[in-house]
């Protein structure tokens, strides 16, 4: 029965969440554009299987994938191993990034845009590996108890040199493949292994050493993207093979499909959701029975847990495609028709804060953290930050689009001031904000965010595709970091204040 209510309870937020969705959908679709959406009772349905499909996401985290992250954390620093710590990190973030549907549809879109010279198998082996990597050096980190920030801010100088250098036609891939690494599965996980390890180590704090996982996930792949974008772009050659790939995937075929023919297009979908989260299940049974040898604690409830997790990241898929994609992707067309471009501005605006309120991952996080803090810090505030932050960065991703200026410039300038910002905040919140700057672009964001940038990529006269097309999601990355830290400084500056008032 408790189980029961929690779900009950889970699904009253995620109702909640998707509020702000439907009424930014809704002002534009009625005030602005002033056309009634085609397919409304699809569109309505949709949302309905999305809100479901939250809920039952959100109880099997707490009921699978919480403990066993923990539990497996706790026992490897009972055995005092780092090798084998590092090994079941480097498994662990290869197996989580290898088959994300996100990073998988970029490096199609890449290898076609680029006309075969960048490699999509190539890429996506190339993220994972950066992933499983930086998950291996994040765990010596919380071992050896070094501050957080002293790596994001040597990682991003080295982000900024390599961007200098990299061609134009690879940075935004190279700053989206980093962003689309950490999802709706992964980053809880991840998030889960770092707070259960450092809760397990005396003298570490889960808040201080426990978060920042994430955030090197998303950092890492910029640098090994951007360095394989200069080798392809200054040696290799390019494959003429553009005709012969296949096209993107159509998401209206994939929601007609989903919604109309029924049986073999869900199990399919059903099927591809299984074989994503599959890695993970084999590295978690794998290293539990075959390196600590003792039987999984709570199996049955654990297999409850993955199993709802499973159903509920289907379901929530399908909810966006039947619901969310179809009225998003025309609504982006008739704005971009509309005389000016305020509209479009108003619109990046809306959507970044709208999607990124009912992000599942950021959800997930943002309670992982309050609990973590002990009334330092309020989940809901945490949110509100990071949708602030990334609806500032579409748009402005959205104007660099518009305007046509160099992607360069734009990233360059903004990780210069997270690297002043990390120097200046205080070091309980550095950890959690680059994670926060991660699990912003999941299932709701990439999607939505990546065909807005394409859309206008291919309407304005004189953008190129490839360099013009991608890179918002990397903008949706950079300014939540800097939200939360902003409001951190001026938190702390407030309470000197009163300190010294008193």
């Amino acid at each position: 029965m408790s189980h029961f209510g929690g779900f009950l309870s889970l699904l009253g937020h995620a109702a909640r969440n998707l509020v702000p969705i439907i009424v930014v959908v809704g002002v534009f679709q009625f005030l602005i554009i002033r056309q009634v959406p085609e397919d409304s009772l699809s569109m309505a349905i949709g949302l309905g299987i999305v809100v479901v499909g939250v809920g039952l996401f959100l109880q099997g985290l707490e009921l699978g994938i919480f403990p066993i992250g923990k539990n497996l954390s706790n026992e490897f620093a009972r055995k005092g191993s780092l090798p084998l710590l590092m090994i079941f990190g480097f498994c662990l973030g290869f197996a989580a990034v290898i088959a994300e549907p996100a990073l998988i549809a970029v490096a199609d879109q890449a290898e076609i845009i680029s006309e075969g010279r960048v490699d999509g198998w190539t890429l996506r082996l190339l993220v994972a590996t950066s992933v499983g990597a930086v998950v291996a050096l994040g765990i010596v980190r919380i071992l050896l108890g070094h501050p957080l920030h002293w790596y994001m801010i040597g990682g991003y100088l080295l982000v900024v040199a390599v961007t200098f250098f990299a061609p134009e036609e690879i940075v935004g891939l190279a700053y989206d493949s980093g962003g689309v690494t950490t999802n709706i599965v992964t980053v809880p996980l991840i998030a889960a292994l770092g707070i259960g390890l450092a809760a397990s180590i005396r003298g570490r704090s889960a808040l201080l050493h426990g978060f920042g996982l994430v955030g090197l996930a998303v950092m890492v792949p910029m640098i090994s993207v951007q360095a394989y974008g200069i080798l392809v772009y200054t040696f290799g050659e390019a494959a003429q093979v553009a005709q012969a790939l296949p096209t993107a995937p159509d998401p209206d075929v994939a929601a007609a499909v989903v919604g109309g023919g029924f049986a073999t297009g869900m199990l399919r979908d059903l099927l591809t959701m299984v074989r994503d989260v599959l890695p993970i299940i084999a590295v978690v049974l794998v290293f539990q029975y075959l390196v600590i040898r003792k039987p999984l604690p709570h199996l049955h409830t654990a297999s409850v847990g993955f199993l709802l997790v499973i159903i509920g990241l289907y379901a929530f898929v399908v909810g966006l495609k039947m619901g969310l994609f179809p009225i998003g992707r025309s609504m982006a067309e008739q704005l971009i028709a509309l005389d000016g471009w305020l509209f479009v501005y108003l619109f990046a605006f809306a959507i970044g804060f709208a999607t990124t309120l009912a992000e599942p991952a950021l959800i997930a996080i943002g309670r992982q953290a309050e609990e973590a803090a002990r009334g330092k810090l309020d989940a809901t505030v945490i949110r509100m930050l990071v949708a602030v932050g990334v609806a500032v960065g579409i748009t402005i991703g959205v104007h660099r689009i518009i305007s046509g200026d160099s992607i360069h410039f734009y990233v360059m300038g903004g990780y210069a001031i997270v690297i002043v910002l990390t120097l200046l905040a205080p070091r309980y919140i550095v950890p959690l904000a680059y994670d926060l700057g991660g699990v912003t672009t999941s299932e709701v964001t990439v999607p939505l965010v990546t065909a807005l940038g394409i859309g206008l990529a291919t309407q304005i006269e004189g953008r190129n595709v490839m360099i013009d097309g991608f890179g918002l999601i990397a903008f949706a990355s950079i300014f939540p970091i800097i939200s939360v830290m902003a409001y951190a400084i001026l938190v702390e500056i407030a309470n000197r204040r009163r300190g010294l008032v008193s």
